[in-house]
């Protein structure tokens, strides 16, 4: 056993193991100061909210309150490590600011309510807009922080009880990119890897990923890969130095917006090459001529003058891919956010694809979420999707749904796909939309473009119903505002990133009136009296078990099968990959092990859309390209993005997010040892981009874009020259003289990829100057990819208070 501060050593101590083997545990545990393990009363199982790892864990309990979290050996995902947040993140369910009491608008103020008033008035309001104005004038936004049962719920009264197509969720923002990639590639979302294969790769691609800071624990796991005998080699693609870069074999640093460039480059070396499974190509998938084509002219060289990187470099990379025996790619925002999101996400797929690297031990492609619960917003419907990853475009999947939920099938709009939450604030911004129900997700804070944002938001003509657990940026312009029960107060099941579903038990009451979000959309179904075609209740189920006991019926043999799973299940063991039936009890590690995908035109989820333009492919254009259901090689040329550096504005502008802090803070501003660490926002900029604007550490710099200004202290670091980034957890700020300098998305553009719908947060050409000198370093961490190069620069650490207890196999080694 061994004390560490985890602030100055997020991964912990390394615990080495080789190829083939079993990640060994490694125990992590912190409670609050004074607490003893023997004085905790109780152990009750959850596990992450603050990232998609889903990192099991148990919630310590004294006298009814949480007081420390420990890691479960047991569970497949982390072997008993957590991340920082996973450490001190729960700290923020205690805090003073929780809403406790519904609150509504009178003469212009917030003030309390009782909850009867509060959903009455919600009520009303709805049933006169669907009188007046009908279904498509209402619109719900979501998060990927709520549980399985609450999202189906929502989906539910959504799509058959008001009947509108406007429902989406933040997860639009982070992972819409890996849904759309994987229907692209194998007709059907669901992640063909597991976490798993990091224990058998010889070779860990990450494109876009920084692992080291979005799933800490999974980094971990790599890190002791690294530190044991026969370890991988890793490629990196990313244009920031990050903890992953620095273990890189080959790091390629592309320009933001470049991406489709460099992976045509890849594969291009890898076809010219003969690196190509070619029984597995025939037998498997579909479309490789026109790759193997469209790639042919698309050489290193050209690709470096593109991407501004070594021609050799690509080589190099492409090599390492190309000679793999066991492959593992991750993708996430530095594709998804990107320019061609989806196009170059489909191109990662293809590598795989034409190696027939899938469905084995060390052989898969995890698209990768950014929030615990974004697989469940998409499987259950809550983010726009079809429940149970079903297409909206087949006439059996829409009537099969309409019969699981006993409604006419032309009660569920499925005239069109659903309407994306960029769509549904322009949507609000003409007055087409008249309420909006924003649940667990702060939108005055993530969207682009927030002048805007803020400007629609606040519109009389909205009615704007916030339901959270903190008084948020959003909260503060709702009509009506509802006090939700955070995660450990509540009982539910959600599912990571490798489909490991895990059940949160409620640990603690919620404080004061706080409701969880299930019995609030309950609440809701009741009051608006939402009835199937026998006249009978729509939603007949009434608490966590039993709404899970409906999703399960409602996933049945489709890809995300949740029938073999139970409650009781959860409670006996740990994490449970789907699907998980009657030929697969003990869940499913690896998708496609048999070459077959639900790909099908019977089958499949989509019918696919064009990459460039983001037009539907026709139902019989699909089937005519795949009638027997194959995996499908899709391809794309490389455009110039929309907003490229220009001699006015020369840099390109990436946001993203950091260790310490998740989305817009809403959880980890409140835990003291995370927000010391990274208390303020920052602006990463190159030493020499700095030295050519006399620009030193932590002087007072402004980044300019088309939409506005922030005003960061700078931290000259890594990152490639040319590019600027900006985390964007902060939220914005009035200085009082009409400026909002502090939050990231003041700058990115109203734009987004035309394929997943995702805004591009990595595509602003931006301009920096020098607004004064600078008396300490920038608040940015020094154990990240915010490193400084300047050495005198304080260490980040947490001192007492971030010491957490680590036991396991091996205590010792370097971080």
């Amino acid at each position: 056993m061994e004390k560490r501060d985890r602030i100055a050593e997020p991964w912990g101590h390394r615990v080495p193991y080789g190829a083939g083997q079993q990640w060994p545990e490694r125990v992590d545990m912190y409670l609050m100061d004074g607490v003893e393990p023997g004085d905790v009363q109780r152990w009750v199982p959850s596990a992450s909210v603050l990232s998609s790892n889903g990192d099991a864990f148990d919630i310590a309990v004294v006298d009814g309150r949480m007081v420390g979290v420990r890691g479960r050996a047991v569970d497949r995902v982390n072997r008993g490590r957590l991340g920082p947040k996973d450490l001190f993140g729960w700290q923020a369910n205690a805090s003073p600011d929780r809403l406790t009491r519904p609150l509504v608008r009178r003469d212009g103020e917030l003030v309390e309510t009782d909850w009867d008033t509060a959903m009455d008035r919600v009520a009303r309001h709805s049933k006169a807009l669907l009188e007046r104005h009908g279904p498509g004038s209402i619109g719900f936004y979501t998060s990927g922080q709520l549980f399985l049962e609450e999202y189906y719920t929502l989906g539910v009264l959504a799509h058959a009880g008001i009947g509108t197509n406007h429902v989406d969720g933040n997860t639009r923002l982070c992972t819409a990119t890996a849904a759309e990639a994987l229907k692209e590639s194998f007709g059907c979302d669901g992640q063909p890897g597991s976490y798993t294969d990091v224990d058998h790769a010889d070779v860990i691609a990450l494109f876009g990923h920084n692992v080291a800071e979005t799933q800490s624990v999974l980094w971990t796991r790599i890190l002791d890969r690294l530190a044991g005998p026969n370890p991988p080699a890793i490629v990196c693609v990313d244009p920031r130095h990050t903890p992953v870069a620095a273990h890189a074999t080959v790091h390629l640093t592309p320009l933001p917006g470049t991406n489709v460039a460099l992976m045509n480059a890849l594969l291009h070396e890898i076809v010219a090459n003969g690196w190509v499974d070619l029984d597995y190509v025939h037998e498997h998938t579909v479309g490789f001529d026109e790759l193997r084509s469209r790639v042919s002219e698309c050489t290193p060289e050209r690709a470096a003058r593109i991407c501004d990187v070594d021609a050799e470099e690509i080589r190099r990379a492409a090599r390492l891919l190309g000679t793999a025996t066991r492959l593992l790619s991750t993708v996430l925002q530095g594709f998804y956010q990107s320019h061609q999101a989806t196009a170059a996400a489909v191109q990662v797929n293809n590598v795989h694809l034409i190696r027939g690297m899938l469905g084995r031990p060390g052989c898969g492609v995890l698209q990768m979420n950014g929030q615990p619960t974004a697989q469940n917003t998409r499987e259950c419907g809550a983010n726009g999707d079809m429940a149970g990853f079903r297409n909206w475009a087949n006439e059996a999947h829409v009537a099969e749904l309409a019969e699981r939920w006993r409604v006419d099938p032309d009660r569920i709009p499925h005239s069109g796909p659903p309407t994306h939450v960029m769509k549904m604030i322009q949507f609000a911004e003409q007055g087409d939309i008249r309420m909006l129900w924003v649940s667990a997700t702060n939108p005055a804070v993530s969207l682009p473009e927030l002048a805007r944002v803020r400007s629609i938001l606040a519109r009389d003509d909205l009615f704007l119903v916030v339901q959270d657990i903190f008084p948020t940026e959003t909260a503060a312009m709702a009509d009506v505002v509802l006090p939700a029960a955070a995660w450990g107060e509540k009982t539910g099941a959600f599912t990571n990133a490798d489909r490991t579903v895990h059940l949160s038990e409620r640990a603690v009451d919620p404080p004061g009136e706080a409701r969880s979000d299930l019995d609030i959309f309950l609440d809701y179904a009741r009051r608006m009296d939402f009835r199937d075609r026998d006249g009978g209740p729509l939603i007949q189920w009434h608490d966590p078990e039993s709404a899970f006991d409906a999703w399960k019926a409602c996933s049945a043999g489709r890809p995300c099968d949740y029938s073999g799973l139970t409650y009781a299940k959860l409670r006996a063991g740990s994490g449970i990959q789907w699907p998980c039936d009657s030929a697969h009890p003990d869940g499913t590690e690896r998708l496609y092990a048999d070459g077959r995908f639900w790909s099908a035109p019977e089958d499949c989820e989509s019918y696919g859309k064009d990459l460039i333009s983001g037009k539907p492919v026709e139902p019989a254009e699909y089937r005519a390209l795949n009638p027997d259901g194959r995996a499908i090689l899709k391809s794309a040329d490389y455009v110039h993005p929309r907003e490229a550096p220009v001699a006015e504005h020369p840099f390109a502008l990436v946001t993203g997010r950091t260790l310490y802090q998740f989305h817009t803070r809403t959880k980890t501003a409140r835990a003291p040892q995370l927000d010391a660490a990274a208390p303020e926002v920052w602006v990463e900029i190159s030493r020499a981009d700095a030295d050519r604007a006399e620009i030193g550490e932590g002087d007072l710099v402004e980044v300019s874009t088309r939409r506005g200004s922030v005003r960061a202290r700078a931290r000259i670091g890594r990152i490639r020259p040319g590019v600027l980034f900006l985390p964007f957890h902060y939220g914005y700020w009035d200085r009082g003289d009409g400026a909002h300098d502090r939050a990231a998305n003041e700058l990115t553009p109203t734009d987004w990829d035309p394929v997943s719908k995702q805004p591009l947060f990595k595509t602003a050409a931006a301009k920096l100057r020098r607004v004064a000198p600078g008396t300490d370093p920038a608040p940015a961490p020094t154990t990240t990819a915010s490193a400084p190069l300047d050495a005198s620069v304080a260490a980040t650490t947490g001192g007492p208070a971030a010491f957490a207890v680590e036991f396991g196999t091996s205590v010792g080694g370097s971080t």
